[in-house]
């Protein structure tokens, strides 16, 4: 099943009633964190709110084409913003002074471990699939 593709006035208008909805939805989880007392909450709050809001709006009347459509187009060409934040993260790690070796320590081990785990993992499921003719349920 594909999704039609709008033309090119109906794609802007649904990729600004995204950023509307999404910025909306951020707004209204600063506004209430806010005066809850916690601001620095809004980002995470925003994002649960969005999905909680997404979901029950697909489980009751479904996500409309547009919106798919959109965020799809979205998400495909906001990968250049995080160019900026890796920057920004780079100077903050250098910014650590001595701390430096032990936060770097930190984050090659909690990223390395995991990924050495799964890649056992898979050569183990691949061995046992390999060994047994592609059927797994056999071992």
């Amino acid at each position: 099943m594909s999704i039609k593709q709008p033309s090119g006035t109906k794609t802007a208008l649904a990729m600004l009633a995204t950023i509307a909805v999404a910025v909306a939805v951020r707004e209204i989880s600063v506004w209430l964190c806010t005066w809850f007392g916690m601001p620095t909450a809004a980002n995470i709050v925003g994002l649960l709110g969005l999905f909680a809001l997404l979901i029950v709006v697909r489980l009751t009347v479904g996500l409309p084409a547009w919106l798919s459509v959109s965020a799809n187009k979205l998400l495909a060409e906001s990968g250049f913003a995080f160019l900026p934040v890796s920057a920004g993260a780079g100077i903050l790690l250098f910014g650590l002074g001595a701390d430096l070796p032990k936060v770097a320590m930190v984050i090659a081990l909690s990223t390395l471990l995991p990924l050495w785990l799964v890649a056992r993992l898979a050569a183990s499921w691949l061995s046992v699939e390999s060994n047994t003719g592609g059927r797994a349920d056999d071992a």
